[in-house]
């Protein structure tokens, strides 16, 4: 027997109703079934059946966890209904008038409790920690962002971004895609955002770096700041596209900077092709992306998720040329949403009109934003800012949808 040998795994797939399957099992037995012989390959020893071209084709890519020096998951509040509120003035109010009843009406418990007593009793109170906050795709929300209180701060990458001009990219690694494991787990942000944005555990990966500041230090806006990116794989970009890399954008020709680099990784992953082709490799770790073909196709693609960027930052003028109307005056209070030809009701008598369906089903991440927004708003009245605000996310998801399909149309190989 040689010990140094590994087992060989066989194995035979068996569909239908369970009746089919017993009489299949009662006409074959283990000797006579054609099973096919599955030679696992490292690193990941799938069970499941992989292409190997593919494989390689997509293992000789650059994986994002790879190209980015530093990331972390999205914050984590530990009681959001505590300290996220959709109304800035509500929550500064909440946190003004705070005391012991109401630090155990929302059951702030054990050591963030205790923290959180210590402070308010020290009358430790800064309306300059109320932030801008992305809970989900399209909804910004207020949070009281103290590192200290909060479960999980992740303020080694936030403070990057808290009172800085920066990108994140959200990602997350494939095993967390859910059920189907269809990819279409990326995004953008530039405020602070939720460890769930995308549905569970999303990781935010800075575009820049700046100094290494204490929490509340006084800020330079004049501070440096360097790309948070592996040089290496700068430098083979460099080298396959004839440009050289500048730490900021310039307008002189035969450069690429930073936000090039994240606009062409933030097409590549919106691809169509690209998601189905390799559904099952990105369903293992972080996407891995292919080194671009030529100069050409390399600034289609920049441009092409340029666009994409801007639109989901809802920063482009396209997402206030509105699709959709408003109709009806009513109360504006979110009780019961359905979609039904074309229209987006949330009462019995008020709805959106001219919603394409590609936009009411479409995803990002585990959640569907045209669906989820409103939802999460139930039983509250919207505003005409809301209203303008669901008018954009329609837009803006319409637009991703057409921009997707212009991706396929450069010629991802």
């Amino acid at each position: 027997m040689n010990d140094n040998k590994l087992a060989q795994v066989f194995h035979y797939d068996l569909y239908g109703v369970r009746e089919e399957k017993y009489e299949f099992l009662f006409q074959y037995s283990f000797k006579n079934i054609s099973w096919e012989n599955h030679v696992p390959v490292a690193t990941n020893y799938s069970y499941q059946f992989m292409n190997e071209t593919i494989g390689n084709d997509y293992n000789n890519g650059f994986a994002i966890d790879k190209i980015w020096c530093k990331f972390n998951p999205g914050v984590e509040t530990g009681k959001d209904e505590f300290f996220v509120n959709n109304n800035k003035q509500e929550l500064i109010n909440r946190f003004q008038e705070i005391d012991e009843i109401v630090v155990q009406r929302f059951g702030i418990k054990d050591n963030k409790g205790f923290k959180l007593r210590s402070r308010l009793k020290n009358g430790i109170f800064d309306i300059h920690n109320i932030r801008k906050y992305l809970t989900r795709p399209f909804d910004y929300q207020y949070c009281y962002y103290d590192p200290l209180i909060l479960r999980r701060a992740s303020f080694e990458i936030h403070k990057h971004i808290i009172e800085f001009k920066n990108l994140f990219l959200i990602c997350k690694r494939g095993r967390l895609l859910g059920s189907d494991g269809f990819f279409s787990h990326i995004s953008i942000s530039n405020n602070l955002t939720d460890k769930n944005y995308l549905a569970d555990q999303s990781y935010c990966f800075p575009l820049y770096l700046y100094h290494d500041k204490s929490y509340n230090e006084p800020i330079n806006q004049s501070l440096s700041r360097e790309p948070n990116l592996n040089i290496k794989i700068v430098q083979q970009l460099t080298g396959l596209l004839g440009l050289n890399f500048s730490p900021e954008k310039e307008t002189t020709p035969g450069t690429f900077a930073p936000i090039d680099i994240l606009d062409y990784i933030y097409a590549i992953l919106h691809s169509p092709t690209y998601r189905t082709k390799y559904k099952e490799f990105l369903k293992i770790d972080f996407p891995r992306i292919p080194y671009p073909k030529d100069q050409d196709t390399f600034w289609q693609f920049v441009k092409l998720g340029g666009e994409l960027r801007q639109i989901h930052l809802l920063e482009s003028p396209v997402v206030e040329r509105f699709i959709t109307s408003y109709p009806v005056s009513g109360t504006n209070e979110v009780e019961r949403v359905r979609y039904e030809d074309g229209k987006v009701w949330i009462n019995g008598s008020q709805y959106f009109d001219h919603v394409p369906l590609i936009a009411w089903e479409f995803y990002i991440g585990g959640y569907q934003p045209a669906q989820k927004w409103l939802k999460d708003r139930k039983g509250r009245q919207l505003s005409f800012g809301d209203v303008r605000h669901y008018q954009k996310i329609i837009v803006a998801l319409a637009e991703t949808d057409r921009i997707m399909r212009e991706i396929d149309g450069v010629g991802f190989d």
